[in-house]
């Protein structure tokens, strides 16, 4: 048995028009796909919610940069060993020697005198022949020098040498050779001598060995011509010293260049006649 109840007018409708937005809020969201319900989202506060500032885009890191290369500066550059090794094993090594009376080119032959070249550039880079003098000068002979100083002290010197006067180059005119004591054959340490004419008796073994060459003058042939003329006097028991003092100011090593120019500027100069430009 069914009984029905009525209701009031009022309530009927009251309860006919909750039934009505009910069905009608179920139907929108269902006709909602998950993301754009996500959009609709009401915040549980009753405030309406505050948009929140727009977030920076974001910064890109720049790239790291590298350090600028830089140059050192602690010391030079040094050249390469090969280089140094080339110019250690060039045949032929130039000297400029600056005397008080001129510059004298010398042309060291190191492919015929290996130990002997040796010996004359380490007295060389070491400074040992400035100063000294030409003490002692022969005309028609030879002038020498590279032992004492002004006053007639002798220098000190390393150990002597071996004599390698069986090299092949001999003591002509121009010829650079090492000066050393009589019989004793292996006692040359830092004394020179450059001849002023073929001297081939220096060539034989009249004490047992012969007088080594080891260069030549190639360059300022005349300024050894003047220190040959030079006017001699005894002093201090030793002969044949030049009145006025010839000196060594200074013996440095030569580029390959700069002693090629040096001779053929030697050469325009005789080649050319007084009076022209």
């Amino acid at each position: 048995m069914y009984f029905a109840i009525s209701y009031p007018p009022r309530i009927a409708l009251f309860a006919l028009t909750l039934s009505i937005s009910a069905s009608s809020a179920l139907a929108f969201s269902s006709n909602q796909t998950d993301s754009q319900s996500e959009g609709l989202v009401i915040a549980q506060d009753t405030k309406p919610a505050k948009t929140p500032p727009p977030s920076p885009p974001p910064t890109k890191k720049a790239p790291a940069k590298k350090p600028p290369a830089t140059e050192p500066t602690s010391k030079p550059q040094e050249p390469s060993k090969d280089k140094e090794s080339a110019a250690d094993n060039a045949p032929l090594v130039y000297v400029l020697m600056q005397t008080s009376m001129g510059d004298i080119v010398i042309e060291l032959n190191r492919e015929k005198a290996p130990i002997t070249v040796k010996n004359f550039l380490s007295y060389t880079d070491k400074k040992y022949y400035d100063g000294t003098i030409f003490h002692r000068v022969m005309r028609r002979f030879m002038i020498q020098g590279g032992g004492f100083t002004e006053d007639m002290r002798k220098k000190p010197v390393d150990k002597p040498i071996k004599n390698e006067w069986k090299n092949g180059l001999k003591n002509v005119n121009g010829s650079i050779a090492m000066a050393r004591l009589p019989r004793q054959a292996d006692s040359a340490t830092a004394q020179f001598f450059i001849n002023v004419k073929d001297n081939t008796s220096l060539d034989q073994p009249n004490d047992g060995a012969g007088y080594a060459v080891f260069g030549k003058v190639v360059a300022g042939m005349k300024v050894v011509r003047a220190i040959e003329g030079s006017i001699t006097t005894t002093k201090q028991g030793r002969a044949n010293v030049p009145v006025e003092t010839v000196f060594i100011k200074k013996v440095t090593r030569m580029t390959d260049d700069d002693a090629k120019k040096r001779i053929e500027d030697e050469k325009k100069s005789a080649t050319t006649k007084p009076g022209t430009p």
